[in-house]
């Protein structure tokens, strides 16, 4: 049996957080009220840091905008932002686990508390899948973002509920996992770095830091 490998994606995967750097984005592309904008999205990221931040409000915040705009408009702003933001961001030892664990013949998942429409698309640069994306769902009806969450966020306790459902369907497919493998940078991943059977400490924060020494879980530094 081969292992499960999952991926947190910001400053795990790429050396920003791609959730506020799409903010930042948007407002320096002169897309939405900057006054407005700028200090309400720099408010939520400081919750996320201390790590209580309302996931529903602020995916419905992220949404607000999504909303206001057609899908081609979207994807065209997307593309930009990918190409200037993210690309530059990704961390090469990032891309170096990933392909360790494809060469070993592990299943490797991007798991991240940013809403799909921003998480499948960089995943996919990293060559992941969205069938193995999960990532806190916006409501999407008749090709537009209707500026509600669709079911629970992915965040905190909410990545093991998504997880956990995407172990039964990989199992009702006949899938099984040896062994599951978790990296995360952020203290709010805790739930998930202690669900795994290895935790990979990735540049951690203070709280992380010193939670993993206590526990012994390996610590190692991705940033560019």
């Amino acid at each position: 049996m081969a292992n499960l490998a999952l991926f947190d994606l910001d400053m795990t995967l790429i050396n920003v957080d791609s959730d506020h750097s799409w903010g930042q984005y948007i407002v320096q592309a002169g897309l939405i009220d900057k006054a407005v904008y700028e200090k309400a999205n720099d408010q939520f990221y400081q919750d996320y840091i201390a790590g209580t931040l309302d996931a529903v409000e602020y995916n419905e915040f992220v949404a607000s905008f999504l909303a206001s705009k057609s899908f081609d408009e979207l994807a065209a702003y997307r593309e930009n932002y990918l190409n200037t933001w993210i690309k530059p961001a990704m961390r090469p030892k990032a891309i170096e686990a990933i392909t360790r664990h494809r060469a070993a013949g592990d299943t490797v998942v991007v798991i991240s508390a940013t809403n799909d429409f921003v998480v499948v698309p960089i995943a996919a640069l990293f060559g992941v899948d969205s069938a193995h994306t999960l990532a806190t769902r916006l409501e999407f009806v008749d090709n537009r973002y209707t500026g509600k969450v669709a079911g629970r966020p992915n965040f905190k306790d909410g990545k093991l509920y998504h997880l956990q459902k995407f172990m039964d369907e990989a199992r009702q497919k006949g899938a099984e996992f040896e062994r599951l493998i978790a990296y995360s940078d952020s203290k709010n991943d805790l739930p998930l770095l202690g669900f795994a059977d290895e935790a990979v400490c990735v540049t951690p924060d203070d709280v992380l830091r010193a939670h993993a020494a206590e526990q012994g879980w390996r610590i190692e530094d991705w940033a560019m």
